[in-house]
């Protein structure tokens, strides 16, 4: 088993090798980031996640929880806050996926605060986390409905996106419903989102809400029709 230090030194060691300086500036640019790039893309830096988190496993939750806020919290380039999510999804730390990652996860989504960062977590990682805990997340999500926080909203919103014939349609409508009236765009494209993607599990269901809620937005109605 490897330490967290060692674990984080081979992972910006390995984006430091990747980078591509000519196309970092396009890349912070497009995603209108603060935060600059290594230039590595996608699929480089996932095979370099795959590549050393097989190589040096983290043996405790404790040690897998901080490996992934340290890498998170002292991200230099938007690289390593990608990795960080990825981090998460590892399949061998499956078993430590808890309520317990619930903080660490809304500190994601709080400070990431943009579609890039925040949208894998809601539905790869609270999602699924809502599924198996229901009674204990569900009234976290549904708080998060009417929370000052943006990002929180639209989390509230999507993280059922993977959840097909589990999806809870009364946390869905209300966390819709509490968020109708936003003008915001990732608002009203999440809504949009949402409902598309339950249109293929349950098209009658998602054709009877929006026909029953003339509220929202067209841009709302446009993308959860779109399909239908």
């Amino acid at each position: 088993m490897t330490t967290t230090a060692a674990l984080l030194t081979s992972l910006r060691a390995g984006l430091a090798e990747l980078a591509d300086p000519a196309k970092a500036p396009d890349m912070q640019r497009y995603m209108k980031s603060e935060m600059p790039f290594r230039g590595v893309s996608a699929p480089q830096r996932r095979a370099l996640g795959r590549r050393v988190f097989v190589e040096q496993p983290l043996s405790t939750e404790d040690s897998w929880r901080s490996a992934t806020l340290m890498l998170w919290r002292e991200a230099v380039f938007r690289e390593e806050r990608y990795l960080a999510v990825d981090l998460t999804g590892v399949a061998r730390y499956r078993k430590w996926q808890t309520p317990r990652m619930l903080p660490v996860y809304e500190e994601m989504v709080v400070t990431g605060a943009w579609w890039d960062l925040v949208d894998e977590v809601a539905s790869g990682r609270i999602g699924p986390l809502l599924r198996e805990h229901r009674e204990e997340l569900t009234p976290v999500v549904r708080g998060w409905a009417t929370d000052d926080h943006l990002w929180k909203r639209r989390t509230s919103i999507i993280c059922q996106l993977g959840a097909k014939e589990d999806t809870d349609t009364e946390l869905l409508t209300a966390c819709i419903e509490a968020n109708a009236d936003d003008s915001d765009f990732f608002i009203r494209k999440g809504i949009g989102w949402a409902l598309r993607q339950f249109a293929r599990t349950e098209p009658g269901w998602v054709r009877a809400f929006v026909d029953t809620h003339p509220g929202l937005s067209p841009l709302s109605r446009r993308e959860a029709l779109k399909h239908l």
